[in-house]
């Protein structure tokens, strides 16, 4: 019976029903097929060929859409909040443009929510910043606050808290228009980047987008550039009622005096006092330091500081500040960079912005997707590919070797251009993505692949575990500085990368008796939630941790039969919607009972398939529903539809809908089944064999006893 159960269900020619096995000289094997059939064994209804049709529609969708340059990349879908920086920088800047305002208008717009805010993704409830910045937008733009969409935008931000609620970003917004005072703001003062790098806090005790961001502000705290907008477009009724003029210092934690709160609070407080004293003997040194520091990370081979959207804003307003020119070369790429994030789709007649471009990450995840589902290694698409990222990988020691003391410099960035910022998951799929793949030069491949995969290595922190730019950025007690509210001051490990380095590793054939192996499976059991799950930091949110966690542990060589194991595998069983697929929102980031919860998306449908198949067994339920339904909601071009996001920027305050999501995560999982299920057979077909054999040889052995 073992050998029926695989072979119904991936031997099949067309048919329903085993008529019988196809082999032309075993009759043996022909009379058990018979015999199983009389059981009743039946093969699941064609799932196997919807599988096989499912993927070659895939991979026709998806080699379609490389671009003529080898890669791919898909936009990325994020809140209204970078549409309405679009519109307070050009009313920053005295500078507006009537159409792109007029777009942007329309963008806000299409958003509202039936309750009057604006939420931070689909489904979600309405979010004071978000809420707070599509207001003013609005307002900058011509609207009245007399008027009813904007009445029920003003009341919610006030049942929100009102602007006083709001994260110091947002309020460095309102502060450069001249809506919220600089005094009731953190200071970041420019001497910070003076600070030593042994010194307990400075800049590289923070994560590389923070880093991006703080050291343009210092510029930005110290010139305070503010456009001093007209009566009729102040905000005073967005602060509760009789307080507009009073004193918002952030709360001090009355429950416990001596906290971090109350001393970062009081460090806060004296560095206002000192703001307002004219001798500075260290800020113009300072703040020629930063202005260097950033001039040096936005010039060749990068598309801005970071590139990504914030730190590429605050870099111009810095500039700006710093009396840079438009005409100025220097200022002038700032703004171009930035405004390349700008696209109208005319199309759908909609103005969006992206918080950065996502080429290297797209081409990594889809050129493994496709490998693995059948592509020849040597088809041209993929070596396009593989040249492109090749030509990609960064060879300059950037802000990462502060902390990693690392000799050579290697990985990938997200982006097309950002030299100073590779990090390791992209370099980490990257790899994954070279592996698959023969190109021209197979010595230099290989040596990237060894270069690179040194790199990663290096970057192992002290608990075991992997982080994203930056080795062991992980002092907690900097999450209690003033301006650290955006949720993302640290660079912690986290299971989703530390997995995915496990499953490089183990395909690259590393044994899982390394000590740095054993330490990283230690952090995934030490990080493990009680009910099996893991936390995912990079994708929403526990169905994304525990996948990746699940494959890295499979494919390391760890045995998938551990009660720990199983209790991923059943956690994500016990997640499956009716429908047969997957989903989770964000809500879970901010409330553990919507662990796992959520609408069916195609993504997340992959990644669960993917964690339960890691732990080897193709013929559950679970994975039998999963699959139909990922075949049933396949599009006649061969994409998937996704409305939700499924991306994590910062946990609780920023996501982001990765558009190739819904495409290469999908067919990554539909490979995975025909792999796995090609070695099932080839189990199968051997056990079968070796029966046979043994019956023979009883036969024989029966004949010769009776001779």
């Amino acid at each position: 019976m073992f050998l029926f159960c695989f072979l119904r269900a991936f031997g099949h020619n067309g048919g329903l029903v085993i008529r019988d096995m196809r082999t032309d000289t075993d009759t043996k094997l022909q009379q058990q097929t018979k015999t199983a059939e009389a059981v009743g064994v039946v093969v699941e209804a064609d799932l196997a060929q919807r599988i096989e049709v499912a993927t070659r529609r895939s991979q026709e969708f998806l080699l379609k859409a490389q671009h003529p340059d080898g890669y791919w990349i898909g936009e990325l879908f994020v809140d209204v909040t970078l549409v309405c920086d679009v519109v307070l920088f050009m009313h920053w800047r005295g500078e507006v443009d009537p159409v792109k305002e007029a777009r942007c208008v329309k963008h806000i717009l299409s958003r509202q929510l039936p309750d009057g805010g604006w939420n931070i993704y689909p489904g979600g409830p309405s979010e004071l910043n978000a809420t707070v910045k599509a207001y003013i937008a609005l307002k900058l733009a011509g609207f009245d606050a007399g008027e009813p969409l904007m009445q029920r935008a003003r009341h919610t931000i006030l049942r929100l808290g009102g602007v006083p609620r709001c994260n110091t970003y947002t309020k460095l917004f309102l502060a450069l228009l001249g809506l919220y005072p600089w005094t009731h703001l953190p200071v970041i003062p420019s001497e910070m980047i003076l600070l030593p790098n042994w010194f307990p806090f400075n800049i590289y005790e923070m994560s590389a987008w923070s880093r991006a961001m703080v050291v343009p502000l210092t510029i930005i705290n110290h010139f305070k550039p503010t456009r001093q907008l007209p009566e009729e477009k102040q905000i005073h009724e967005l602060f509760p009622y009789g307080l507009e003029r009073a004193p918002f210092h952030l709360p001090w934690n009355r429950k416990k005096i001596f906290s971090l709160t109350n001393f970062f609070l009081v460090c806060d407080l004296v560095l206002s006092l000192l703001e307002r004293c004219p001798w500075k003997p260290f800020r113009k040194r300072a703040l020629k330091r930063a202005e260097e520091w950033i001039l040096e990370r936005i010039g060749d081979g990068s598309d801005g500081l970071g590139a990504i959207q914030p730190s590429m804003l605050y870099t111009c307003i810095a500039l700006k500040a710093l009396g840079y020119t438009d005409e100025h070369p220097v200022l002038k790429k700032a703004l171009r960079d930035l405004q390349s994030l700008e696209a109208y789709h005319e199309e759908e007649d909609d103005f969006r912005v992206q918080p950065c471009f996502s080429p290297v990450w797209d081409t990594a995840i889809t050129a493994v997707a496709l490998a693995e589902s059948g592509v020849p290694a040597d088809r041209p698409e993929l070596r396009k590919a593989a040249r492109w990222l090749m030509d990609r990988e960064v060879r300059i020691r950037g802000d990462w070797a502060v902390k990693n003391p690392h000799p050579e410099a290697s990985g990938w960035a997200f982006e097309f251009n950002n030299i100073y910022y590779p990090d390791v998951d992209d370099t980490l799929k990257v790899l994954l993505a070279l592996r698959h793949i023969e190109v021209e030069d197979e010595e230099e491949k290989q040596q990237v692949i060894e270069r690179a995969t040194r790199w990663v290595k290096s970057f192992q922190c002290k608990d075991g575990g992997w982080a994203a730019f930056d080795k062991d950025v992980t002092k907690k007690w900097l999450e209690d500085v003033p301006f650290a509210d955006h949720n993302a001051i640290l660079d912690p490990t986290c299971s989703d990368i530390t997995a995915r380095a496990l499953e490089l590793f183990g395909k690259l054939g590393t044994i899982k008796t390394e000590r740095f192996i054993r330490r990283a499976v230690r952090y995934l059991r030490e990080t493990q939630e009680e009910d099996g799950s893991w936390y995912g930091r990079w994708g929403v949110n526990y169905i994304y941790g525990t996948w990746q966690a699940l494959r890295g542990l499979a494919a390391i060589g760890e045995d998938m039969n551990q009660d720990w194991i199983l209790r991923a595998r059943d956690w994500l069983e016990h997640c499956q919607n009716e429908d047969g697929g997957w989903g989770e929102t964000p809500d879970s980031y901010v409330d553990k009972s919507r662990k796992g919860k959520g609408p069916s998306t195609p993504s997340q449908t992959a990644w669960a398939l993917m964690g339960i198949m890691a732990c080897g067994d193709l013929n559950r339920e679970s994975v039998r529903r999963g699959f139909d339904y990922l075949c049933r909601n396949q599009n006649p071009d061969g994409s998937w539809s996704e409305p939700y996001l499924t991306g994590t920027g910062f946990p609780a305050v920023f996501y982001l809908k990765y558009d190739m999501y819904r495409n290469n995560w999908t067919l990554l999982a539909l490979a995975e089944y025909r792999k796995l299920a090609e070695k099932q057979k080839e189990r199968a077909r051997a056990w079968a064999q070796s029966t046979l054999k043994l019956s023979e040889l009883r036969s024989k052995l029966g004949q010769e006893a009776a001779v």
